[in-house]
């Protein structure tokens, strides 16, 4: 075997191993701005979305958090700090102060490493539960614990994006 083979070998030996970087979304409100119930929801919903991947916390990749314009109380980025994301680079910014958007939201992109034939999982919990009907694309069918969960108001998608466009 040519050097130039084996070295496309273990390249391709290691891909193989390799988990793929994913993308979950998921998304929380509060009632008021007022940073311990910012940094509770932020910790509820980064729990949920870990819970829901099966994942651990050195699996987190990055995080990028927005936040309506009425929440200046606290980043959400403090309260995954506080629950011990530190190795984790994070990023806060505002969204787009839209008429009739969603008051006092707060949402997170969180990439991970996750493996290829896990479905992703994303979490729309409390009035943010109304955000995001659209994941459920007719592939995906919700987990046995997220039965009845609009009457709770959570909403849980369980939809595989590897063949998603965007």
């Amino acid at each position: 075997m040519t050097a130039a083979a084996s070295l496309a070998r273990r390249a391709q030996a290691a891909h193989h191993y390799r988990m793929p970087l994913r993308a979950l979304r998921g998304a929380t409100t509060v009632a008021a701005d007022d940073a311990s119930l910012l940094a509770e929801a932020t910790q509820e919903l980064l729990r949920t979305l870990l819970e829901r991947n099966a994942l651990q916390a050195p699996q987190v990749i990055s995080a990028f958090f927005t936040c309506t314009t009425d929440l200046a109380s606290a980043y959400p980025a403090q309260a995954a700090r506080d629950m011990g994301w530190t190795h984790v680079p994070m990023l806060c910014a505002a969204e787009l102060p839209v008429r009739g958007a969603l008051p006092r939201c707060i949402r997170v992109l969180v990439h991970v490493d996750l493996p290829a034939d896990a479905p992703s999982r994303h979490a729309y919990l409390r009035e943010a539960a109304a955000l995001r009907g659209d994941l459920d694309d007719g592939r995906a069918s919700l987990p046995s614990d997220c039965s009845g969960g609009r009457e709770r108001g959570v909403n849980c998608f369980a939809a595989d994006h590897t063949e998603s466009s965007g």
